[in-house]
């Protein structure tokens, strides 16, 4: 659930929150980024009613200088809930940065399993790239950034060979990777919620991204709040840990006092002053396609 504290401070915001799901009232009633636009909805990347994807494009002086680079947003949720039409706000935000957006439904738990949600986050980015420059976009310039259980699934698509392999994309395809509130080391399993998602994996210790790091990896930015209760900030540290061990550029950036799904928010106009994280994703990202390392070491950030 998002923070109901900070969503009441909105005007006219908490009456509804109440009686709706929160993140449906965050992206309904919060404004969104000018310069950017829902360009296509549900387009299909398999037969299942979730395998679907919107596009969001940029416009006006957000859409200057030629193809832009690609982004797949993935959300969260536990791998059990969640609807890309409750993301506008993302898939906007991140358009008026200059990207061309996908944000893509996937098959949850109960009824999806470790990998199958990964797979289907891959295969939902190999088809985002293949009709890409219908929409001014450069598959040349792919990122993939995510939120909890969302930033798990993206580090995943960047690290795990076996899944791009059955969802028909490159890993070498994806440019950096950006992953907000991500768990990336929670073995044994001690909820219901990775428990039903891992616990009929056969090799459970190849679930963790803290044990997929090779060199090949992309570079990566890591953002975390220090009042995250759910995903402790500990998880980027020893992600990061393992990247820096075999040479990937890696940024961990910390943001004070805010919590698991305050970073979420942060996404949203009205919420950027808590973290901002759009600003930094973007400046990483803008980084690597200037052909630059991650400029700030990760202790000045912590």
């Amino acid at each position: 659930m998002l923070d109901r504290r900070r969503l009441a401070r909105l005007p006219l915001l908490a009456p509804l929150i109440a009686a709706c799901r929160p993140v449906t009232v965050l992206d309904t009633l919060v404004p969104k980024d000018g310069q950017s636009v829902l360009a296509a909805e549900n387009l299909s990347y398999g037969p299942h009613s979730r395998q679907h994807f919107d596009i969001y494009v940029p416009t006006g002086e957000a859409a200057t200088g030629g193809p832009q680079p690609l982004l797949l947003f993935i959300y969260g949720g536990g791998w059990r809930s969640g609807r890309k039409s409750d993301y506008h706000f993302a898939g906007r935000a991140f358009a008026a940065r200059g990207y061309v957006t996908a944000v893509a439904d996937y098959r949850l738990v109960p009824e999806a399993r470790y990998p199958d949600f990964l797979v289907d986050c891959g295969r939902a980015l190999a088809a985002f790239r293949e009709v890409a420059a219908d929409y001014r976009g450069d598959p040349g310039w792919t990122f993939v950034a995510g939120h909890s259980a969302g930033a798990y699934n993206a580090v995943m698509l960047a690290l795990a060979p076996e899944i791009a392999a059955a969802a028909g994309y490159e890993r070498g395809s994806i440019g950096a990777v950006a992953a907000i509130a991500g768990p990336y080391d929670f073995l044994p399993l001690r909820v219901d919620t990775t428990e039903a998602a891992f616990g009929e994996a056969s090799d459970k210790p190849a679930t963790q991204p803290i044990n997929r790091v090779d060199a090949t990896a992309p570079p990566m930015i890591l953002l975390t709040g220090t009042a995250d209760e759910v995903v402790v900030p500990a998880n980027a540290d020893r992600l990061a840990a393992e990247l820096r061990a075999v040479g990937v550029p890696v940024e961990v950036v910390r943001y004070e006092g805010v919590g698991h799904n305050g970073a979420l928010m942060s996404i949203a106009r009205p919420f950027r002053g808590y973290a901002d994280i759009l600003g930094d994703v973007d400046a990483f990202f803008e980084r690597i396609m200037a052909g630059a390392p991650p400029s700030r070491p990760s202790a000045e950030q912590s």
